[in-house]
């Protein structure tokens, strides 16, 4: 039976990192794609090909704000490793500021890693791989107003559209569903009590950590009926 393949964006990190682990457990091939994480992204090659010897691991480099790079992407995947069964659009940028503070950088560097390179990457999918699975990881902030964090959270609900979008377009042959994940990993320098404080304002209470994602992940993958639908796996979170 043919080892199944996933592409992952961010995946030397984070939860692009857990997403990795957990389906190299599950014996699908990677691909493996980084911006800037080289050494992080080498290491998780070389750790996944010593756990599962009989799968394939490989790593691709491309910075997602290069348009012609993100265009690239789905055919080098594919010439390497042949069908892509899985794309995972995970990789994104979070930077806050609200909309008196954001200037044209800003929502530019939001807007082509977060909704212009899952777009590139989707289109692609479609026209090369022809069949599979899309899954594009959002936030529970697109249900919100909050402008802390204006650009990346338009991205992010542009993203959100073009979830229920592309699966429109692309069905019978391709599934296209979001995942919207509330505070799961701690920013990089955030408190100690960051994740605590975050939760005990949703109904849940407690953080969920990333195994709730995984097993929305495992949820869309094994569910062939699913498809347009955003998971929001925070808890409750958009509730408030």
């Amino acid at each position: 039976m043919k080892t199944k393949t996933a592409l992952i964006t961010g995946s030397a990190k984070r939860i692009g990192n857990e997403l990795a682990l957990h389906l190299a457990k599950q014996s699908w091939s990677l691909a493996l794609h980084y911006n800037t994480s080289k050494g992080e992204a080498m290491a998780l090659r070389d750790y996944l090909k010593a756990l599962y010897p009989n799968q394939v691991f490989k790593v691709f480099c491309c910075d997602l704000s290069d348009e012609l790079a993100c265009e690239s992407l789905i055919s080098e995947v594919s010439e390497e490793l042949g069908q892509i069964d899985l794309l995972i659009n995970n990789a994104s940028v979070f930077t806050p500021a609200s909309i008196r503070d954001t200037g044209l950088d800003l929502i530019n560097e939001q807007m082509n890693i977060n909704f212009k390179a899952p777009f590139i990457l989707m289109r692609d999918f479609a026209n090369i791989c022809k069949r599979g699975v899309i899954v594009n990881f959002l936030d529970t902030r697109i249900s919100k107003y909050a402008s802390d964090y204006a650009a990346y959270s338009l991205s992010k609900v542009a993203l959100s559209h073009l979830t229920q979008m592309g699966a429109l377009e692309f069905g019978p042959d391709i599934r296209v569903n979001g995942i919207a994940p509330g505070s799961t990993i701690a920013p990089p320098n955030a408190a100690a009590n960051y994740l605590e404080d975050r939760a005990a304002k949703t109904p849940m209470k407690e953080p969920g950590g990333i195994q709730p994602i995984l097993k929305s992940l495992d949820y869309i993958i094994d569910n062939n009926f699913l498809t347009g639908q955003i998971l929001y796996c925070d808890g409750g979170e958009q509730l408030i």
